[in-house]
C-alpha cells in the first residue's frame, strides 16, 4: 500500500517535497553557484575527480550518483547533472555546479543565480 505524502515549504528554506513513498519526487528552489577553477583535478567527497568539463554537482544531502535537473528560471534553460560532491558550503546556496553545467544554464557571468532542482533518477 502506498501513502501520499506532501510537505509544503519547510522552515523557510525553499525546500519542497512531494510524492508517494519511495518515489523520486524531490524539488528544491534556491541559489546555485559553480566550482572555481582551482578545484580542477581535486577529489570530491564521493572519491571521483572533479573535472569542469563534466556535468556534475555538489549537494549537501542528496546521495552520490543522484541525477538532478537544474533549471534557471530566468531563461528556462536546464541541465542534467550527477551529484558527486558535498556542498555548497556558502550560506544560502543549494547546489554547486561544474563549469560546463553552469555554462549550459547561463549562470557564469552572474556567479550565483536562482535555480530549481528536480531529482530525475535516484542513486542506485
Amino acid at each position: 500500500m502506498r501513502y501520499f505524502i506532501q510537505l509544503g515549504l519547510c522552515c523557510g528554506t525553499g525546500l519542497l517535497l512531494a510524492g508517494c513513498a519511495g518515489s523520486t519526487a524531490f524539488t528544491e528552489s534556491g541559489k546555485a553557484s559553480y566550482y572555481a577553477d582551482k578545484f580542477n583535478g581535486r577529489r570530491t567527497a564521493s572519491g571521483t575527480v572533479y573535472r569542469p568539463g563534466k556535468l556534475t554537482a555538489a549537494h549537501n544531502t542528496l546521495p552520490f550518483g543522484t541525477q538532478v535537473r537544474v533549471t534557471n528560471p530566468r531563461n528556462h534553460r536546464s541541465v542534467k547533472v550527477v551529484v558527486t560532491d558535498r556542498g555548497p558550503h556558502a550560506k544560502g546556496r543549494i547546489i554547486d555546479l561544474s563549469k560546463k553545467a553552469a555554462r549550459k544554464i547561463d549562470i557564469i557571468d552572474a556567479g550565483v543565480a536562482p535555480v530549481t532542482l528536480k531529482v530525475i533518477r535516484k542513486a542506485r
